[in-house]
């Protein structure tokens, strides 16, 4: 099923469309006081509701569309109808459900008002995502055919057709498909002309035709051609929709035009045309789609006019289109007869070109450093790995790599033999100047270690010095180990940095074991602490909000102001993910709630809005929400109320003992599809995930329930478990000897009915504000 939402600022046009088409029957209305009501009457009453708010959204029109094939009769087709409406916010809004027949999918339009009785505006912030979610849920419960989830992305058919009628009917039957291809086009690319949109919708068989009135107002009309020598009438862009009109479209043409990336794009995409022709000796025409694809992951489309190659026209990543001649002249396939002109000749590199080098010279190091990270005990530094390498021992991933294979392709067959010497000769050449790049780069990674202790220790970030060694515990979180008053990193002695420090005891319970993925956030979390900067940084991500969890022993030393701070940042982190991972599954503010209250977050209102709070950090640390999502959560009614009902929810996550961030971690985890490390955690680890109760259904279908049971069926003995235990965290994971300590590191395996080092009632008396 799919639901469209259109806003508007009248509802008289919509109403006479949705009510005069022939064959329509109004399934009933809601939130009226009687089902017997004339159509006109049902009208007046919307409009006049709707015109109690300047608002420019007063009005809202709906469809609902069954695919090609499925049937509702109207009982079924209202209480659907009726369910939407509620789960969108509407249950207390007057609407009116007509059933049309014009079309060969069965389909229902909905009008209604987003302006309350008393004046008031219902948000429609996250209403196209609360709609997705709706609909979801309704085509399970009702077993209807699931739709596309990524709008954008979708391609429409290229010879979909609406059915064609003349007069009247014909110009409304025609409206929906003109605006459904437009809208789609312009928001798959940035259009920047008439000219460009007309090439654009070309295909799907509509034609865009310009006016000017007297006073030299630009318009445009669209029409559509049947492909059997008729054409539609030309309807007026603001008829399709407002957003389509003229001077709507011109606008948004000029700020693509203007825009300060478009050179930007121009020049690297020539860049990488240029770059291409260099790498071949002959490219047949046909052949260049392919080899643009395949080689600079660029999308074109060759302009074929009867038997002629006219050009060719670049659809970018950046969304804006461009013909090759707008890009250079000398790109264009005429000015380069000298690769395009070869007659017969097959596509073929030029295995004498400096591009080739540089291309054979890329694959090896590809190679070199992804033999690295396949590596089965991937120990000790990069520099370290490639220094005594042969070129034997890079032939399996040369030969899967997807650079070489198209180099091979494209390579002719007499001359492949020495494409592989090439290849042979310049292993040496690139082995040495990667080595010689990376112990520059390890070393100077060090020295920005060092740096970062110094600021930390220098702040007072943690409390932690030589006394018992505990400073110990802040060069483990780095990723570096003490020794011999040196310094280094924990998987390598190549690299030292001088640093007398004595002879400095190791912690009680000390770990080895340190995740690399783990250490990256932490030395981002400690750069910027050290620059007191209070703005998440690009490269932070959700596992930021799990440092205590991997390093307890250093976050518990962690000084109150800086703590504060860190938990600030990795609850904007966490949300900012968590909100992307609920989308599907939201429909409503109070669904958004509901959601964050499962994983241990609540809400309170705060001086400068509404602000988030979790059981796993301080009562003081929270993050206020961005402006957009305190209205959408201000949008409830009984907003108080609701945020009165979080208690419950996080009291029975206290009292159960689930306010440990191993739980919060065994939901990120199935977030994630990890089914079978999540298995192990249910299974041996007794670690119940704080997700809410409808996700964890969804993922127990999607799989997870089969790793669960054969995650219980299974024997796993200690080797098995030492090994899960390795690669619990991450498959980049840097390893040294480890003992049975299990409060360093949080390693999931421990059964928390045996661990009697843990309180069973965690998380009591945590001061929340009810």
């Amino acid at each position: 099923m799919i639901a469209k939402l259109i806003y508007g600022d009248t509802c008289r046009g919509t109403m006479k469309y949705v009510l005069g088409k022939e064959g329509m029957r109004i399934l009933g209305y809601g939130n009226i006081f009687s089902q017997n009501i004339s159509p006109k009457f049902f009208e007046n009453v919307l409009h006049f509701q709707g015109q109690r708010n300047a608002t420019k959204n007063r009005y809202a029109h709906i469809s609902l569309n069954l695919p090609h094939g499925e049937h509702l009769d109207d009982k079924t087709f209202l209480k659907i109808s009726e369910e939407y409406m509620e789960n969108m916010g509407y249950r207390e809004q007057p609407y009116v459900v007509v059933r049309h027949t014009d079309t060969e999918h069965e389909h229902v339009h909905i009008v209604t008002t987003n302006v309350k009785e008393d004046g008031k505006v219902l948000g429609t912030f996250n209403s196209h995502r609360r709609s997705m979610s709706t609909r979801q849920h309704l085509e399970k419960k009702y077993g209807l055919s699931p739709a596309p989830t990524t709008k954008q992305k979708r391609q429409l058919p290229i010879y979909r057709l609406p059915e064609l009628q003349f007069g009247m009917d014909a110009e409304k039957g025609t409206k929906y498909y003109l605006q459904d291809v437009l809208n789609s086009i312009n928001q798959k690319y940035k259009v920047r002309s008439f000219d460009e949109l007309e090439r654009l919708v070309k295909p799907y068989h509509i034609e865009v035709k310009q006016t000017k009135n007297e006073s030299g107002r630009i318009g445009v009309k669209y029409g559509v051609d049947n492909q059997k020598g008729y054409r539609t009438n030309f309807i007026n862009g603001s008829e399709v929709h407002r957003n389509l009109s003229g001077p709507k479209l011109q606008k948004v043409f000029d700020i693509h035009s203007k825009s300060k990336l478009l050179p930007m794009q121009r020049k690297r995409l020539l860049k990488q045309i240029e770059t291409t022709y260099d790498l071949f000796r002959t490219i047949q025409p046909h052949d260049l789609e392919e080899v643009l694809k395949e080689y600079q992951g660029i999308d074109i489309k060759l302009d074929i006019k009867g038997d002629v190659i006219e050009g060719y026209t670049v659809f970018d990543k950046s969304r804006f289109v461009f013909r090759a001649r707008e890009l250079s002249r000398n790109i264009r396939m005429q000015k380069r007869l000298d690769i395009f002109g070869s007659g017969d000749k097959p596509t073929q590199i030029d295995i004498e070109s400096k591009q080739f080098r540089l291309e054979v010279q890329k694959v090896i190091k590809e190679a070199l450093t992804t033999s690295y990270l396949k590596s089965q005990k991937q120990q000790g530094l990069l520099s370290e790995h490639i220094e005594n390498m042969k070129f034997r021992d890079i032939v399996p991933n040369l030969l899967v790599s997807e650079r070489h294979i198209f180099l091979e392709c494209y390579i002719p067959k007499n001359k492949r033999t020495e494409f592989r010497k090439a290849l042979k000769k310049t292993f040496l050449i690139v082995r040495e100047r990667l080595y010689e790049l990376e112990t520059k780069k390890e070393k100077a990674a060090l020295q920005d270690i060092f740096t970062l202790i110094g600021k930390v220790l220098k702040n007072k970030i943690f409390n932690v010095g030589t006394e018992q060694g505990s400073v110990r515990l802040l060069f483990q979180a780095l990723g570096i180990k003490y020794c011999n008053d040196q310094l280094s990193f924990t998987n390598s002695d190549r690299h030292t940095i001088p640093v007398k420090l004595g002879k400095l005891s190791f912690p009680e319970s000390m770990e080895n074991y340190v995740s690399s993925g783990f250490v990256r956030q932490n030395h981002l979390i400690l750069e910027m602490l050290s620059e007191q900067s209070s703005e998440s940084g690009p490269k932070l991500t959700a596992t930021a909000m799990f440092l205590p969890m991997i390093f307890p022993k250093l976050y518990k030393r962690m000084n109150s102001v800086y703590k504060k701070q860190y938990e600030s940042v990795a609850l904007e982190t966490y949300v900012k993910d968590a909100e992307r991972m609920h989308a599907p599954f939201e429909k409503s503010p109070k669904d958004y709630i509901a959601h964050f209250n499962a994983k241990g977050f609540y809400f309170v209102k705060g001086k400068d809005g509404l602000r988030v709070k979790s059981i796993y950090t301080g009562n003081e640390s929270s993050h206020t929400l961005s402006r957009r999502t305190s209205l959408y959560l201000g949008s409830i009614p009984d907003l108080t109320n609701v945020l009165q009902q979080q208690k419950p929810v996080i009291q029975d996550l206290l009292e159960e003992g689930r306010s440990n961030l191993k739980n919060l971690w065994a939901g990120h985890l199935m977030e994630r599809g990890m089914y079978d490390k999540v298995a192990f955690m249910l299974t041996a680890e007794k670690a119940y995930p704080n997700l809410h109760r409808k996700i964890v259904q969804y993922h127990m279908d999607n799989g997870l329930r089969e790793s669960v049971n054969a995650a219980s069926s299974r024997q796993t003995d200690i080797q098995q478990k030492r090994l899960l235990r390795k690669g619990f965290y991450a498959v980049s994971t840097l390893l040294g000897s480890r003992g049975k300590k299990t409060e360093e590191v949080y390693n999931g395996f421990n059964d928390e009915f045996t661990d009697f080092t843990k309180s069973k009632r965690k998380g009591m008396g945590m001061g929340l504000p009810w």
